[in-house]
């Protein structure tokens, strides 16, 4: 006789609804976590962002050790023009030797327009420096001219004080750290190295204007635009040269690092970090930044500048001070906290 079977038993299974609970609470989880991944990876990318900011804090101070002095933004000889537009390496080309990049060096003649023969076919300046990129920078890529590689961005300028930036009629410069053929040392900073800033986090392609009706009339070196209105109409008046447009090329500020010029190598602190300068081309509103005339671009003509510090990372910009200390600065820091930190004699020191 067969045994007696019993029936089986119907396998286990989720129901609808405990398949869409289930789910549910997956997308919960995932949701409170990516958030966090997120969190994790900005703060590396900032960690990552520090250490190249002060490298060249360092590379500086490493120039000031060997030359006896900190290096000129660039070099320019008062009362004349560049026989090419970029006439002179700016910082980055000069510290070189000291950021572990000996092999350029070797090829660069400091003597010669960075843009011109032998430089200009040497390769360095399509170049891309490692220390040169922030790691969170959304355009990290060649700038181009006549659809061919013409060179590499940089997104850390050097501090070249608040407004005005050089009058190379008499060769005076700005109140920064740097200027066209500063020899700066370390005793003549009156404020202090740790009070006055070298290095802060920019934004690679920027778009800007430059070459416009000298400033200095309205907006002297004490007294700089108030508002960034005040700066968009100095960029809209006439004659004016804009380097923006609708696509990433078009808008060409810090996309040279080896130039020394303002728009390329700098920024300055007439806005606090981040402050949005709106103007208006062809329907378009960009966040520009400004150059009054290029550097070595006139014989008598003055440079003023509101070149913004600008970061990807949220809310605060990276800086290193110029005692190579590295921290980092908030949107809302006080305007004249920040212009303070920009000079490299105000009295700040001395007041506090």
């Amino acid at each position: 006789m067969p045994r007696f079977q019993r029936p089986a038993r119907p396998a286990a299974a989720f129901t609808l609804v405990e398949l869409l609970v289930v789910i549910a609470i997956v997308g919960t989880l995932v949701g409170l976590l990516l958030p966090a991944v997120q969190a994790a990876r900005e703060a590396g990318r900032r960690m990552a962002c520090q250490n190249k900011i002060r490298q060249l804090a360092l590379a500086v101070h490493n120039h000031e050790a060997a030359r006896r002095h900190f290096p000129p933004s660039m070099v320019h000889r008062p009362g004349t023009t560049f026989q090419s537009n970029n006439g002179s390496w700016g910082i980055v080309g000069r510290v070189l030797p000291y950021l572990e990049e000996g092999s350029a060096a070797v090829k660069v003649d400091l003597e010669k327009a960075w843009d011109q023969p032998p430089n200009s076919t040497s390769g360095v300046p399509t170049t891309r420096l490692p220390f040169a990129i922030c790691p969170s920078e959304k355009h990290d890529v060649l700038r181009t001219k006549n659809d061919a590689p013409f060179c590499a961005p940089i997104t850390y300028g050097f501090n070249f004080g608040t407004w005005f930036v050089y009058d190379p009629a008499t060769g005076a410069g700005g109140d920064g750290s740097f200027h066209p053929n500063s020899r700066f040392q370390a005793a003549m900073f009156a404020d202090g190295l740790s009070k006055t800033l070298c290095v802060a986090e920019v934004k690679a392609f920027t778009p800007y204007v430059r070459n416009t009706a000298d400033p200095g009339a309205s907006y002297p070196a004490a007294t700089p635009p108030a508002t960034p209105a005040e700066v968009a109409a100095l960029a809209a008046g006439s004659p004016a040269d804009a380097k923006l447009g609708p696509a990433v090329n078009d808008c060409t500020g810090h996309t040279e690092w080896p130039d020394g010029r303002v728009h390329h190598a700098g920024f300055t602190t007439v806005f606090t970090p981040n402050t949005r300068v709106p103007f208006t081309a062809a329907g378009i509103v960009h966040d520009i930044d400004y150059n009054s005339r290029q550097e070595g671009n006139s014989a008598t003509v003055r440079t003023f500048a509101a070149v913004t510090a600008r970061s990807h990372h949220p809310a605060l910009v990276g800086v290193a001070m110029m005692d190579g200390s590295v921290r980092a600065v908030f949107d809302d820091v006080d305007r004249a906290v920040w212009r303070a930190m920009g000079t490299r004699a105000g009295g700040e020191a001395a007041a506090d």
